[in-house]
């Protein structure tokens, strides 16, 4: 059997990125793990699921650019109605997020917002 263990992605703010992950999306952290020598820090988020995001930076990782471009797209994450795909979407907007889709079906019947999180990786929000 093969299951996804986790996903990892690249942030400069480490700690912030975190909160947005738990305050939205009720992502639970672990303990922060350093590695002083290569100069690397990370944290997983985990859902009662058992979906897994590494959260990861070091200082010699940068980039500035946010939009379209090759490689992983987004990360859609079901919050379990239409209602409260709404309601989380105001709340981002309101709160400062970018809202880049607003809440809608699609033509493969998902009903979805997009915004972006405080590193501006794209996130679907599903019911």
């Amino acid at each position: 059997m093969i299951k996804v263990e986790h996903v990892a992605i690249w942030v400069k703010d480490l700690e912030k990125t975190r909160l947005f992950y738990e305050q939205y999306f009720g992502a639970t952290s672990n303990q922060k793990y350093v590695n002083t020598t290569k100069g690397f820090s990370s944290y997983f988020l985990s859902w009662p699921e058992g979906a897994r995001l590494e959260l990861m930076s070091r200082e010699d990782v940068k980039g500035d650019y946010i939009g379209e471009r090759l490689g992983w797209a987004h990360l859609a994450l079901s919050v379990g109605g239409k209602e409260t795909v709404d309601q989380l979407t105001e709340q981002l907007r309101i709160d400062g997020y970018t809202v880049v889709g607003e809440p809608r079906t699609t033509g493969d019947g998902y009903y979805e917002s997009v915004v972006l999180d405080p590193e501006g990786n794209r996130i679907e929000i599903t019911k």
